[in-house]
């Protein structure tokens, strides 16, 4: 059962649909965002576990007399 609107009534709808569209399209742009800065973060963390297990293991396998050396520049 259609009902015919009123010209207004229809230039309203068309007005209010343009409105919601940019909110929904804003919505999903922030959504993307959130989503690349996750990741980028979830990367680093990564990479930064990485480093520091890499370090860790080139520590305990370094000679004893490196470690002394270093200890004493420190």
């Amino acid at each position: 059962m259609t009902e015919a609107h009123s010209k207004s009534r229809q230039l309203a709808e068309i007005a209010f649909s343009n409105v919601q569209t940019q909110f929904f399209s804003k919505n999903n742009a922030a959504e993307e965002l959130d989503s690349v800065a996750q990741a980028r973060d979830a990367k680093t963390l990564r990479l930064r576990e990485a480093r520091l297990a890499k370090a860790l293991a080139d520590s305990m396998s370094a000679p004893p007399n490196l470690i002394a050396k270093r200890a004493k520049a420190r």
